[in-house]
């Protein structure tokens, strides 16, 4: 199955969902970063503002060389979003998907819904609570 995407930038939320499918080469991912620069230019948020929801459950288990391509991608701090989500369903390539996150502050669900809500959830950690004098 050769490689398919597509992103769809939904600007009053902030949010860029990506989805991902089949079987990458290194000339689909070089198309890839000129459509995710595309899609970002788009945003009317600050730079890293952005939420982003990637749907890659029907990506094809990759080879190691893409796969690591991937990981290169993800840790290019000029895309970082302040939340990250993927929905990797339970195919072939999760395991992969899940090794190539560990450089990014990420999550994996296998529903889109539950994917998108924890994105739009309120922060997870409050801020530290300063002590009264006394």
């Amino acid at each position: 199955m050769t490689a398919e995407f597509s992103f769809e930038v939904d600007r009053a939320r902030d949010l860029v969902r990506i989805r991902m499918a089949g079987f990458f080469t290194h000339a689909d991912i070089a198309d890839f970063m000129t459509a995710r620069r595309l899609a970002h230019a788009r945003l009317t948020c600050g730079p890293n503002q952005h939420l982003t929801l990637n749907d890659i459950s029907g990506m094809s288990l990759q080879a190691q060389r893409i796969v690591d391509a991937f990981r290169e991608m993800l840790a290019d701090p000029e895309f970082r979003s302040r939340r990250l989500a993927f929905v990797v369903g339970k195919n072939i390539a999760r395991s992969q998907a899940i090794r190539a996150l560990e450089s990014r502050a990420a999550r994996w669900f296998d529903d889109p819904a539950e994917a998108e809500a924890w994105l739009f959830a309120e922060e997870l950690e409050e801020a530290p609570r300063r002590r009264a004098a006394g």
